[in-house]
């Protein structure tokens, strides 16, 4: 099975790379072309939703996430 990386962008949307399936809470799946990296909005303000629309750039949306350290 091929791998899926989902990476955080700073400030912005989830990156997904990798064969995946996005589908509605009827099931009914989102038609994606599944070599392309696929942008998954974070701030809640797209216009595509699910999918980024670049929003995030212009409504304030602050996304910081990362990774904690280890505990000592």
């Amino acid at each position: 099975m091929a791998e899926v990386t989902i990476k955080v962008n700073y400030n912005g949307p989830y990156l997904v790379q990798g064969p995946v399936r996005i589908v509605d809470r009827d099931g009914r799946e989102f038609p994606i072309n599944a070599e392309k990296p696929i942008a998954l909005c974070r701030c809640g303000q797209s216009t595509k939703r699910p999918f980024c629309d670049g929003t995030h750039r212009s409504c304030g949306f602050v996304g910081e996430d990362l990774v904690p350290a280890p505990p000592a």
